[in-house]
């Protein structure tokens, strides 16, 4: 990512924000009659890593209807190349991040968004994947959490797989229900962050992520 598109973070909600988020919520409302359990889990100041299950392409539309707060998230950076849509996702809080590398710049700047005391979405996953059982996740997340000291807040998303499925060009009508689990505390980070402090919180978020996403698909 060049220096003269350096990404800002801008917690206001601009005009443009505004429109484009009421549009994508008015679209996603008719599509998919969202209902949300747990909004209360999200707080609604300081620093939050919001960590969705990741089953479609569609998923990042929801974080408008799980927090009042304007939510900060990587998006691959093709899209910002795109005529129009690049802008208006930028307006939306996301920022580029290379797929398939450890991009430090993306990584730098969510960790500079949570220590401002914004909110950040970042599927734990990486990519899409499928199935109810959650497998091993990055330890990314966690260690995000761990150097900024920001709560970890896993989230299920049940039915959006239906909604778009892996390879669909448009999304489809589909019942979508939302579970907000509760916060997780990040490792402890004073003094030197240790890989198996942060495996140990990646292995209890992806416990958690998974009982949030059996309880959002109705599965006990």
């Amino acid at each position: 990512m060049p220096e003269e598109h350096r990404f800002e973070i801008d917690p206001a909600k601009t005009p443009v924000y505004r429109v484009v988020s009421t549009l994508l919520r008015g679209l996603s409302w008719i599509l998919f009659r969202p209902t949300v359990i747990g909004v209360e889990n999200i707080p609604l100041e300081g620093p939050v890593l919001i960590a969705p299950i990741h089953r479609s392409n569609v998923d990042f539309a929801f974080t408008l209807f799980i927090s009042p707060r304007k939510v900060f998230f990587m998006a691959k950076d093709s899209i910002f190349r795109v005529p129009i849509l690049g802008p208006l996702v930028s307006h939306l809080g996301a920022f580029p991040v290379k797929r398939g590398s450890a991009d430090r710049e993306s990584m730098s700047l969510a960790e500079d968004v949570l220590r401002q005391g914004h909110a950040l979405v970042l599927f734990p996953e990486g990519t899409r994947k499928e199935g109810l059982g959650v497998h091993t996740l990055h330890d990314g997340a966690m260690f995000v959490a761990a150097r900024t000291g920001a709560l970890v807040v896993p989230v299920g998303i049940g039915g959006s797989e239906k909604a778009m499925p892996l390879g669909a060009k448009m999304p489809r009508f589909a019942k979508i229900r939302i579970v907000v689990g509760a916060p997780i505390a990040p490792a402890n980070s004073e003094g030197r962050i240790t890989r198996s402090s942060v495996s140990a919180k990646s292995e209890e978020l992806r416990a958690e992520l998974e009982k949030v996403y059996r309880q959002s698909m109705g599965v006990s």
